[in-house]
């Protein structure tokens, strides 16, 4: 089943559909995408990925 076209909906329908998407969570402004946390997320997994091999080594699992 694929999308409709505009010229599938009636004055009205469009209408509700409008004030569906400008309403509730769709008209929430939105921070932009934050990369240095994503960047802090990958250190601390990281830092945590060598502890745990570390430890694994230290008793002999590795």
């Amino acid at each position: 089943m694929g999308m409709r076209s505009k010229e599938d909906y009636n004055e009205e329908d469009l209408a509700r559909i409008n004030e569906t998407i400008n309403s509730g969570i769709h008209s929430i402004e939105r921070k932009p995408f934050r990369f240095r946390l994503l960047f802090l997320w990958w250190i601390v997994v990281a830092v945590m990925g060598g502890v745990s091999w570390f430890l694994a080594r230290l008793v002999g699992a590795v």
